[in-house]
């Protein structure tokens, strides 16, 4: 006998299959999903330091408080010197109650000088917004409102005259409020020099990390730039505030601390004014009926060219008895005379030089050029020595070479520096440029949310 198909099972067979499949395919996407979910979340909680794309995720993080982790900001600092202007960007991260932590930055430079630009202030718009670019391509987008833009000038538009210099200012000052960054009524200035010495003394104090750690020994902070020079350590003897004139002592709060610092600036002592003081030229003017200015600093029978802040001077060495270090020498300590105060408190402080202290120390060998290094103060005198000695029979790779080093020498001596004085000179600390654009961009910063405060 034939058996009848049960075609009401066939009919539960057909629908039940699909619905079954659907209901694994619903769990399958469903675990998918929530597994997704956890691994997203636990890669988002590992510290970013540890991610190695620290960059990548702040591109996608607003500014402001952040519920978890450390807060990032930026800054933008416009260094505007005598022989160029340099923008830092630099970024910064914050935990909540903590000092901040510099993450990044980046840096470039332009020459010549904004003063160079001092009678057609309009030629110094395009140098500013090709920095400003940089800016802009090393921010994120969404942090650009809240990123303060500033431009410091130092010794180069000090020297200027007052009106023109001002309209550099404000040219740039038009240039930054068409950007999109923060700017604010003082974001461009001439700095005076004691505030370029502490801005510098707060760099290579949070670079060694003295800043973040309460009762570390400070360091001191030596600057020879083109147009001024800088001295500023913290005095840890009574004596020595004591015996300081009032102009030399200085306070700064930053970090929730305040410092009673020893900051001076000596405009036109800087090397490329003090070049042109020896040599018996005059700041800004060119010599009367286009005259040589002879001194004993040059080889005897040298002639030459030379161009500061615009000015060309027809320069020749001078005949003369006597030795060519020991003449110089002389000169030099003519210039130098009651000019710079000495203090004896800087033996016993831990000193760092930059710029051209560095520069000059790198040409002739006593440190390497691309490290950095130390030496005692006597070198540069022993250097000076030997170079002025042998460019009486052998030209060196600078006429000014003797000059320069026997200046150098004499400087740190008038400060009060002996001769086996240690100095430890550097360019980077951490790959981090020891400029004071780092200190003065922590100080300008700091000051905004201590405006900021009273209202939160």
């Amino acid at each position: 006998m034939r058996k009848i198909p049960n075609n009401g099972n066939l009919r539960m067979t057909k629908v039940a299959y699909p619905l079954g499949l659907f209901v694994c395919l619903f769990i399958y996407v469903a675990y998918i999903k929530w597994h997704w979910a956890s691994a997203t979340q636990a890669f988002l909680g590992i510290p970013e330091a540890a991610t190695g794309a620290r960059r990548g995720q702040q591109a996608r993080s607003p500014p402001g408080p952040a519920a978890h982790g450390p807060e990032v900001s930026y800054g933008i600092m416009f260094d505007a010197g005598s022989t160029g202007t340099r923008v830092h960007v630099f970024q910064f991260s914050r935990q909540p109650g903590e000092t901040p932590t510099l993450t990044h930055e980046t840096f470039k430079a332009l020459k010549p000088g904004l003063s160079a630009y001092a009678d057609d202030v309009e030629k110094s718009t395009p140098g500013i917004q090709e920095l400003l670019d940089v800016a802009k391509q090393d921010i994120p987008f969404d942090f650009w409102k809240a990123t303060p833009l500033v431009l410091k000038a130092t010794a180069g538009l000090r020297l200027l005259p007052g009106e023109k210099a001002q309209k550099l200012l404000q040219k740039v000052k038009e240039v930054f409020e068409a950007s999109p960054f923060l700017v604010g009524d003082d974001c461009v200035s001439i700095m005076n020099g004691t505030d370029e010495g502490v801005s510098a003394w707060i760099t290579v104090n949070f670079l060694t990390g003295s800043l973040k750690t309460s009762g570390r020994g400070s360091v001191g902070m030596l600057d020879l730039g083109g147009g001024s020079t800088q001295i500023t350590f913290l005095p840890r003897l009574e004596g020595t505030l004591q015996a300081s004139p009032p102009s030399f002592l200085t306070s700064l709060q930053v970090f929730n601390r305040t410092y009673r610092l020893y900051s001076y600036s000596y405009l036109g002592l800087g090397l490329m004014s003090a070049r042109l003081a020896v040599l018996g030229g005059e700041e800004g003017k060119p010599a009367e009926d286009g005259q040589e200015l002879v001194s004993p600093c040059l080889s005897a029978g040298f002639r030459g060219e030379w161009e500061h802040a615009e000015v060309t001077y027809r320069i020749a060495g001078q005949e003369a008895a006597g030795s060519l270090y020991q003449l110089c020498a002389r000169r030099v300590s003519e210039i130098l005379r009651n000019k710079v105060h000495k203090t004896e408190e800087v033996k016993n402080v831990e000193f760092y030089a930059f710029s051209y202290y560095y520069d000059l120390a790198a040409n002739v060998g006593l440190i390497d050029a691309e490290k950095g290094g130390s030496l005692v103060v006597e070198d540069f005198e022993i250097a000076a020595k030997y170079v002025c000695r042998t460019a009486e029979t052998r030209p060196p790779p600078s006429p000014f070479l003797c000059l320069d080093l026997t200046y150098v020498s004499s400087l740190l001596q008038e400060l009060g520096f002996p001769g086996d004085k240690v100095l430890k000179l550097t360019r980077k600390i951490d790959n981090v440029e020891t400029s004071w654009a780092l200190g003065a961009t922590f100080h300008y910063i700091d000051s905004l949310s201590r405006h900021k405060s009273p209202a939160a």
